[in-house]
């Protein structure tokens, strides 16, 4: 494979940032034409209507795989391939052709039920039965991270502080990783993560239509209630990993990834 030099989507300062406190944001990460389209298509899979509130009678609604091109294209910017390959390193993370599902939150007074502070798990353990019920809270999540390269939060609509923002523990992914080093391959399932980065100030995940987020995939994050006027649609679907992520490196070529959890662990 022949690799070339991408341009910079992120600067050093963004760059640090990331490191120290699990994410950073990139405004204008794709059109807003794109984020507009795209939400013609959900409203027409939609149980209610755009134009009638009475209708949006439950306060989240989860919609699957869209892999039409105003999806598609979303993901797929040159800067947003340009930031992966700075967090995560070139040839290290794999494209996709969707953005996920959608937790489509509407303003409502009850509690959406799916609220609580965790982080977003990665991998099945050995006793995982795929033939079953799929319970996802029975996978894992580890040291290294397999299978998730980045926690990606994809924004299709205006989101404000009232208009169910992703919350964000800064910083938490640090103590999650020390959380999660004992582990070892292994890594953790079941976790229990209200008091995980207690102490860390939380932000909310607002921005304009065609916002993203690149999170650190320990970063322990938060739904919440709906308190805005229009439905919020965000997608957050993962970047997977090309090859795993390694804490120890002959030629030092660390992502920012790496080299938070080494911080992390005291290793740099």
């Amino acid at each position: 494979m022949i690799m070339t030099v991408s341009p910079r989507a992120l600067d050093d300062a963004q760059i640090t940032q990331f490191i120290r406190d699990g994410f950073v944001r990139i405004d204008h990460a794709f059109p807003r034409e794109l984020a507009e389209a795209a939400r013609a298509i959900m409203w027409r899979d939609l149980p209610c209507s755009e134009h009638d509130p009475a209708t949006w009678t439950r306060p989240v609604v989860r919609l699957p795989y869209y892999g039409d091109p105003p999806f598609r294209d979303a993901f797929n910017t040159a800067r947003l391939h340009a930031a992966f390959d700075q967090i995560v390193g070139q040839g290290r993370w794999r494209p996709r052709r969707d953005v996920g599902t959608f937790p489509v939150r509407f303003p409502h007074p009850d509690d959406p039920g799916d609220a609580g502070w965790h982080v977003d798990l990665s991998f099945p353990g050995e006793d995982w039965n795929a033939d079953e019920a799929q319970d996802y809270s029975a996978w894992r999540v580890n040291i290294t991270s397999r299978g998730r390269a980045l926690l990606l939060l994809f924004l299709f609509s205006d989101v404000g502080a009232d208009d169910a923002p992703t919350r964000i523990r800064v910083g938490s992914h640090l103590p999650m990783a020390r959380y999660l080093a004992p582990a070892g391959d292994a890594g953790r399932a079941h976790m229990r993560l209200e008091q995980m980065g207690a102490d860390c100030p939380v932000v909310f995940a607002t921005g304009a239509a065609g916002t993203v987020y690149l999170c650190h995939p320990f970063l322990v994050h938060a739904a919440q209630k709906h308190r805005g006027t229009r439905p919020r649609f965000l997608a957050q679907p993962p970047l997977h990993l090309a090859e795993p992520y390694r804490l120890q490196r002959s030629e030092g070529d660390y992502s920012p990834v790496e080299l938070a959890i080494r911080s992390a662990l005291g290793r740099n």
